[in-house]
């Protein structure tokens, strides 16, 4: 089968996403389980904390882990990226500019740029959106975008300083642009929505979205006032 018909294939699939909450003492996060209803091969997302859990949602999906997705090198979201990849012999995917910044390493590591592949029929389109890292990097599988701390169905992820919120924005738009508004979006935290909502509603709620340009996104996410306890109220 040639490279374009297997992504053409990959199109018409409808992956089911597993939504897996873990935790590590105060702090949860969430895992994605992607999986290919009619193969049951799978990718998981920014695997973290309870290898039990992601285990167990692998077998009662009767899924084969074919490779690990991960949206930026934070511990939170690579905790368990090895052990996975090592246990299933499966890549590691990250970007190849979080790779540089981050000096995360494995055997099993594969660098990715903005070339979209296919895992099965699985068709997964990276989207390179720094701003919170500066290698982060939103996935687009089916409908479904994972964004780990990049956009939140509440808010977005945290931002250094100003120039990591102008990049912030520009990745926002990217996304916008990108994405449908059925598209649902999957991000690694919740902070009062679960996840799954569509962009049609973030769109709505989310004031992160409602910017117009760069100089006044920035001054709104890097506002003073915004202590460790407020830093996720996002109004």
């Amino acid at each position: 089968m040639s490279g374009q018909q297997a992504i053409a294939d990959a199109r018409e699939a409808a992956p089911r996403v597993v939504i897996l909450a873990v935790r590590n003492g105060e702090m949860k996060n969430y895992n994605y389980l992607v999986v290919e209803p009619e193969t049951l091969e799978a990718v998981i997302v920014d695997p973290a904390w309870e290898i039990d859990t992601i285990e167990a949602a692998i077998a009662a999906e009767r899924a084969t882990l074919r490779g690990i997705l991960v949206t930026h090198s934070h511990r939170d979201h690579i905790d368990l990226a090895r052990p996975l990849a090592e246990k299933y012999d499966c890549p590691i995917w990250m970007s190849k500019t979080e790779i540089g910044v981050s000096g995360f390493s494995a055997r099993q590591l594969a660098a990715i740029e903005s070339q979209p592949w296919t895992v099965g029929k699985l068709l997964i389109e990276p989207l390179f959106t720094p701003g919170h890292t500066r290698g982060s990097t939103c996935y687009l599988v089916g409908d479904n975008l994972f964004t780990g701390d990049v956009l939140f169905s509440e808010g977005c992820g945290i931002c250094a300083d100003t120039e990591a919120a102008h990049a912030m924005f520009a990745s926002l738009e990217r996304i916008k642009n990108r994405v449908g508004p059925q598209t649902r979006i999957f991000p690694g935290h919740s902070y009062g929505q679960q996840p799954g909502r569509t962009m049609a509603q973030l769109l709505q709620e989310n004031i992160y979205l409602q910017f117009s340009d760069k100089e006044s996104f920035a001054a709104f996410r890097l506002r003073r006032g915004q202590d460790k306890a407020r830093l996720f109220n996002f109004s």
